[in-house]
């Protein structure tokens, strides 16, 4: 289970630990430079273990300074301590005490992982493996103990002091100007989910009742005056709560649950138990500062880690290949919280969005996995979009192919068996397998095989005999390491719909009617007979995306327009209008290529005038509807030989001719949206200001003047966040002198807040001019940027690498060389954030030759490289692998 040699780590070779702990008691004495932590450990030896074997715990750049057995010194002859491990070959044979106390440099730690001291806090992470770098420990998930942490600080320097679980002690150190405080934890964890915090913070709080009636104190610490900023994540916190009581039965199980947020931190948040971490973006927001899509993703990152309170820290994962248990479920229990916080079709959208702009890409690519792995290298490396999303998605099809209340029986069957526990996936799925006495090995597959399920689909009608004859073939194409795949189960939702646009009845020959609409595919080839279809209809497939696969069907451009207009399923009318823009933008593609004009499609903008006229239709949904592929999902479905210049000019091209085409009904919407009352994040008026926002995107597409005009003076006027960034990155389209003004003005307005003047780095970053990376160079030189901090960084280097297609992609290669040169800067003060921005280079092999040879290059430049990090090696070794 050990990492720290960039060997194999295989998901067969697990054994359980050798050892147990039992209770482990931390006296943590912070410094800025001199952190000592004295850890006392209950050992035992693991009666499901081999028999009698030496006590090796994990460290990593720790310094030594004591070690113990019950009591008594050992000596140096017995042990063998270093920065990266402690081994005592010959402990007793039974229950012991450890003692050790080693030493560390917080404000040294730039890898932001144990403990480390940044912006005058000290704070943790230790997901994955970062509690080796306070103590030596078994470090493991599967090891399990209780902690009871006493945290001690000077008192000017930490007036607040944060533990997990519940604060037992507080007081002062007589003489000493320092202070402590005693924090327990009932239930056992895992250290990963270990956290402490001291620092000088302000604190907005509130208090909670269970659905037993319990009194929880809820409090969000915040950086000194930015207590008015946190006000939205305390609510969005208490929210969850009462969501995941009634949706799942769960109910909190300490007398205090904290958030902090902190500026510096390499993930989102952590779940630690009782002392959620935050990185202060998915925290702070207020009108002038946040925007729609922040607040959105606020509630969903405070619900994620507060559910992960029973997936993932009460039931824990076995070892880290069963990442996704706890991940992918808990991103399905949000999901499912913003749906019902929100709009249901839209979060689908959404959803499914960033699953096809991320997972499908890493799927085809070098860096394609498994949702559970079978093997790796640097586990740092594997949270990613098929862990999380795609993990996601197999829990939602379990849920599809069992139905809501047979998915509710097995969850609930999941907690009440493996409560306390640290679990895997066959454990997970065999609670569903029981609650519906189903066979899901087959299943399995899900978790098993990397690559995303391709369907066929060709349909036969015979309207004399009343039948409809559906033929859907599946493939999983070959990925590393998986050449050859076996065919999946997939649920697949089906809607027929009729000349009058509503469904036509489900009824299979020979098992009558559909439930739910759900067919299930197993085989390679399956044939699927319908009676009683004397009408033609138009198959509406992939209901809700109820699978995450790709499909061609035959449907034609007349059934595309049809389903826009008339599906009951609201993806599926979205889904209908982004088909029939791919389609098109594909094929002026190929045209540009050659060196010909681009082709205009009336049908597309037919649809689009529909969907606009249907007032029906929640704002939000009709804004996701106008907004055609990106230049990332074209070049997914291209596949190879991708051309990012060709891309972006058809892409423009169609834009523009939207624009046009319908200008009056924009401008006509744009100014029936406008909301001159106070600002409010709820979902309703989210969407509409949503759909405004696009609309002026639209209008000024074309590159009119008017338009132009019109966005400079939303930026001028605008009140609130959204629609002035909104404006914003409606200029920064178009080389004007308004888009120099607004981002100077937008600079020097927000020029002391970090996570503002983040949207305005981001911004920049992704002006697709090839102007933009001598900008980006010159912004890294900015005052506000330090590559000290990872928000600064995905801000403006994550930006311009992962969002930028024509500028990251510059035929000359420069693009390239400067992304590489900057990771291999990062490498040694982050390897985390290199890694993660060196994935950039994950879709290199489907580039055209020209630019797939400069990637290659510089992926060779790097790996060249001998002072590489574990992290930032295995991502350019797998990235330059096999196919």
């Amino acid at each position: 289970m050990r990492t720290e040699h960039a060997r194999p780590i295989r998901l067969s070779d697990y054994r359980p630990p050798d050892w147990l702990v039992d209770t482990v008691h931390l006296d943590v004495a912070l410094h800025p430079s001199r952190t000592r932590i004295k850890a006392r450990l209950a050992l035992r030896p693991n009666p499901a273990a081999r028999g009698p074997a030496p006590l090796v715990l994990d460290g990593d750049e720790l310094t030594p300074l004591s070690v113990t057995i019950d009591g008594a010194a050992l000596p140096e002859t017995a042990y063998a301590a270093g920065p990266d491990g402690l081994e005592i070959p010959q402990p007793p044979a039974g229950p012991f005490v450890l003692e050790v106390e080693t030493e560390i440099d917080p404000s040294a730690n730039t890898k932001l992982m144990g403990l480390y001291r940044s912006s005058g806090n000290y704070c943790t992470q230790c997901e994955a493996e970062g509690f080796r770098r306070i103590t030596y420990f078994l470090d493991r998930p599967d090891v399990m103990a209780v902690y009871t942490t006493r945290i001690e600080a000077d008192r000017d320097e930490a007036p607040v002091l944060l533990g997990n679980g519940n604060l037992v002690e507080r007081g002062d150190v007589p003489g000493t100007g320092r202070h402590f405080a005693v924090w327990h934890d009932p239930f056992p964890k895992p250290c990963y989910l270990f956290a402490l915090v001291g620092g000088r913070l302000d604190v907005c709080r509130t208090t909670y009742t269970t659905m037993s009636g319990r009194s929880v104190e809820l409090a969000v610490y915040v950086e000194p005056g930015k207590a008015d900023r946190a006000g939205y994540a305390l609510a969005a916190l208490e929210r969850s709560m009462r969501w995941d009581e009634q949706a799942f039965g769960r109910e909190y199980d300490l007398d205090v649950f904290n958030i902090v947020a902190v500026a510096d931190f390499n993930m989102g948040a952590m779940e630690n138990k009782g002392l959620n971490i935050f990185n202060d973006k998915y925290v702070l927001a207020s009108p002038e500062t946040a925007t729609d899509a922040d607040f959105a993703h606020i509630e969903a990152v405070i619900a994620h880690e507060y559910f992960h309170n029973w997936t993932g820290n009460r039931i824990t994962c076995r070892d880290w290949f069963q990442l996704c248990l706890k991940e992918g479920l808990t991103v399905f229990r949000d999901q499912e919280f913003s749906s019902d916080m929100r709009s249901r079709p839209v979060k689908r959208i959404a959803d499914v969005r960033v699953l096809r702009g991320h997972q499908f890409v890493e799927d085809a690519g070098p860096l394609a996995h498994p949702v559970r792995p079978e093997t790796y290298r640097e586990i740092n490396n594997f949270y990613t979009a098929t862990v999380y999303e795609k993990g996601a998605e197999v829990v939602r099809m379990l849920k599809t192919l069992l139905g809501p209340e047979t998915f509710r029986a097995g969850m609930d069957l999941y907690f009440a068996r493996h409560d306390g526990r640290a679990a895997t996936i066959e454990e997970f799925v065999a609670c569903f397998a029981e609650a519906g006495d189903t066979d899901f090995s087959q299943f399995m597959l899900w978790y098993g095989q990397a690559g995303t399920p391709e369907l066929a689909v060709t349909r036969r009608h015979d309207a004399q005999g009343g039948t409809l004859v559906l033929d859907i073939a599946q493939v999983v194409p070959p990925t590393p390491g998986q050449p050859v795949k076996s065919p999946m189960q997939i649920p697949l939702v089906l809607g027929l719909v009729g000349p009058d646009g509503r469904d036509v009845p489900l009824v299979r020959r020979g098992h009558g009617p559909v439930e739910r609409g759900v067919l299930v595919l197993t085989r390679p080839a399956e044939r699927f007979v319908f009676d009683g279809i004397t009408v033609p209809v138009v198959p509406s497939l992939n209901r809700g995306f109820s699978a995450p696969v790709k499909i061609k069907a035959d449907l034609g451009s007349d059934d595309l327009r049809f389903l826009a207009t008339h599906d009951s399923d609201p993806f599926n009318r979205w889904q209908a209008v982004q088909t029939l823009a791919s389609e098109i933008l594909i094929g002026n593609v190929a045209v540009i290529r050659a060196g010909g004009g681009v082709r205009h499609d009336g049908g597309l903008v037919h649809a689009l005038a529909s969907v606009l006229d249907d007032e029906r239709l929640e704002p939000a949904f009709v804004a996701q509807v106008l907004s055609i592929p990106s230049e990332g999902d074209i070049a997914r479905d291209i596949g190879r030989d991708v051309d990012p210049e060709a891309i972006f000019n058809a892409r423009h091209a169609l834009r523009r001719a939207i624009g046009n085409d319908l200008a009056p009904t924009l401008r006509v919407l744009y100014d029936r949206l406008r909301d001159d009352g106070p600002y409010s994040p709820d979902a309703a008026s989210a969407g509409r200001r949503a759909l405004r926002n696009v609309c002026l995107d639209l209008l000024a597409a074309p590159g009119h003047a008017g338009a132009v005009a019109l966005a400079a003076a939303q930026y001028a006027e605008a009140d609130n966040m959204t629609d002035r960034m909104a404006a914003l990155g409606t200029l920064s389209l178009h080389d004007t002198a308004e888009r120099e003004a607004a981002l100077a003005d937008f600079a020097e307005r927000f020029r002391d807040d970090p996570l503002v003047i983040d949207k305005w780095f981001a911004l920049q970053a992704m002006i697709p001019d090839p102007g933009t990376l001598a900008r980006v160079e010159r912004l890294i030189d900015h005052p506000a940027f330090s590559l000290g901090n990872p928000n600064r960084v995905r801000a403006l280097l994550g930006s311009f690498a992962q969002a930028n297609h024509t500028q990251f992609n510059r035929a000359d290669g420069k693009g390239y060389d400067f992304v590489a040169g900057m990771v291999l800067t990062l490498d040694g003060r982050n390897p985390q954030v290199a890694a993660r921005l060196m994935t950039a280079f994950r879709s290199w092999r489907a580039l055209e030759p020209g630019r797939r040879d400069k990637a290659r290059a510089t992926l060779e430049r790097v790996a060249a490289n001998p002072s590489l990090s574990r992290d930032l090696a295995d991502i350019v070794e797998r990235s330059l692998g096999e196919r």
